[in-house]
C-alpha cells in the first residue's frame, strides 16, 4: 500500500455534553479539507477541557492517531484548533519518526493554515494574493521547523548571509522576514490604488453582501446584479471583492460581494484583508445573508456579527436576509416564521426577510426593501435629485 496524497484524519477536542457542536465543527473542518482537495477518512475527538500543552491531545489519543495514520498511510493530520509553535514541532516529530520518514512525510495542519492555503488557492487578483501570502508568511514565521513541508524554500547559490555553519532554520526565517517586508510594500501600493478607486465612488450609495461562507451570497449577487460571479457549493468560493453597479428604477447603487466569514478566521488574515474589507466597512447598507437551513445558523450569525465588530462595521444599517427558507420549511413544516422575525428584530435587526435565492422566493420583496433603503441614502447625497421627493420604482405601488 502506498500513501495517498489526499487522505487525512481530523482531530478536535470535545465532550459528551457538546457532541453535536463538536460534530458540526468537524463537519465544517471536513468541508474545508474537501475544498482544499483533501479527503478526510477518520475523525478523532479528545475528551479534554483544554489542549495538552505539548501535543494538543493526550498520550493515549496520540498513540491511537499515530497507529491509524501508519496503518492507513494517511499523509495529512488536521487539527480543528490552532497549534502553538511547540505543539506543531512536537507533533511533526511524533508523526515523522525514523520508522516512516524514508517512505513519506506526514503533514500536520491546524485550522488556520488550512484556511490560509484555501485562500491562497482561491485568490485571483494581485491584491488578494498579496494579502493571503502576507498573512500566511506571518503565521508561518514562528512555526518554522526542519520538518516543515508547507513552505517552499527559495534559496539561490549566492547572496545568502552567514557562515557555512548557519542553521537552515535561521536562513528560512530570514528569507520569510524578507518576503514579509516585500509583500507589505507591495500591498501598501495596491491599497493606495484601491483607496483612490473607492474615493471616486464616494457619491454613490454602496451596499455590501456579508455573511458566513457558503450561505448563498454570490448566488444572490448574481440575482440582484445580473452578473456572473462565481457561485458554487464550496467554502470561500469568493475571496476577491467583486463590485457591480446596479439600478432599481432610477436609483443607482454599487453592490459588492466580499469573502465570507468563518469560525476562528485567522487573525493575520483579517489584518491583511482589512483593505478588501473596506468594501464592507465603508458601505452604507449591509445585506447580512444567512443559510437559515443550517442547523447552527444562529451561531453563524454570531460569528459574522463579531467579525463585523472587529472591522468596525457593526453599526451599519443592516438587512437580515434569511436564505434557503424553502429547505428550512421542508424540514420544519410547522415553524412559526412570524415569531422568528420578531426574535431577530429583538436582536436589533430592523429589516428581516426570508428568501430562497435558488427558488426565487421573496426576491421581489427583497429588492423593494433594498430600493427603499438605498433611495433614502441617495436623497441624503442628492437632496434635489428626485422631483417632489419622488423616485421611480420598478414595481407597482401598493
Amino acid at each position: 500500500m502506498t500513501p495517498q496524497d489526499n487522505k487525512a484524519v481530523l482531530v478536535a477536542l470535545g465532550n459528551a455534553q457538546q457532541a453535536e457542536v463538536t460534530k458540526e465543527h468537524l463537519d465544517e473542518l471536513a468541508f474545508l479539507a474537501e475544498t482544499a482537495g483533501i479527503r478526510s477518512v477518520m475523525r478523532f475527538v479528545q475528551n479534554l477541557p483544554h489542549p495538552d500543552s505539548r501535543t494538543f491531545v493526550g498520550k493515549g489519543k496520540l498513540l491511537e492517531i499515530k497507529a491509524f495514520v501508519r496503518s492507513e498511510q494517511v499523509v495529512h493530520v488536521i487539527f480543528d484548533d490552532d497549534l502553538t509553535p511547540s505543539q506543531l514541532k512536537n507533533l511533526e516529530k511524533e508523526f515523522n519518526t525514523k520508522e516512516n520518514e524514508d517512505h513519506y512525510k506526514v503533514r500536520v495542519y491546524d485550522r488556520s493554515l488550512l484556511i490560509l492555503d484555501i485562500f491562497l488557492w482561491r485568490a485571483q487578483t494581485a491584491q488578494a494574493r498579496t494579502q493571503v501570502e502576507l498573512a500566511r508568511n506571518q503565521y508561518l514565521l514562528p512555526r518554522l521547523s526542519r520538518l516543515w513541508t508547507h513552505l517552499e524554500r527559495q534559496r539561490g547559490g549566492t547572496g545568502t548571509r552567514g557562515g557555512a555553519g548557519e542553521r537552515e532554520i535561521e536562513t528560512d526565517r530570514r528569507n520569510i522576514r524578507d518576503q514579509i517586508s516585500v509583500l507589505k510594500e507591495k500591498l501598501e501600493k495596491i491599497e493606495k490604488q484601491k483607496y483612490t478607486q473607492r474615493k471616486s465612488r464616494a457619491n454613490i450609495v454602496r451596499v455590501a453582501l456579508v455573511g458566513y461562507t457558503n450561505v448563498g451570497k454570490s448566488t444572490l449577487m448574481n440575482i440582484l446584479s445580473g452578473s456572473g460571479v462565481l457561485a458554487e457549493n464550496k467554502l470561500f468560493a469568493t475571496v476577491d471583492a467583486t463590485v457591480r453597479k446596479v439600478a432599481f428604477g432610477n436609483v443607482p447603487f454599487l453592490l459588492s460581494d466580499t469573502v465570507g466569514f468563518i469560525r476562528k478566521l485567522p487573525h493575520h488574515l483579517i489584518e491583511s484583508f482589512k483593505s478588501t474589507l473596506d468594501e464592507v466597512r465603508e458601505a452604507d447598507i449591509l445585506l447580512h445573508v444567512v443559510d437559515f437551513a443550517h442547523p447552527f445558523h444562529d451561531n453563524q450569525i454570531e460569528v459574522v456579527t463579531k467579525t463585523l465588530q472587529e472591522i468596525g462595521a457593526a453599526n451599519l444599517p443592516t438587512i437580515l436576509v434569511l436564505n434557503k427558507i424553502d429547505l428550512y420549511i421542508q424540514r420544519n413544516p410547522d415553524a412559526d416564521l412570524e415569531e422568528m422575525i420578531g426574535y431577530y428584530r429583538q436582536m436589533g435587526f430592523a429589516h428581516v426577510l426570508f428568501i430562497s435565492a435558488t427558488a426565487n422566493q421573496n426576491i421581489t420583496e427583497l429588492k423593494r426593501i433594498i430600493f427603499e433603503e438605498v433611495k433614502q441614502k441617495h436623497i441624503q447625497i442628492y437632496p434635489n435629485f428626485f422631483k417632489d421627493g419622488y423616485a421611480f420604482s420598478p414595481w407597482p405601488q401598493g
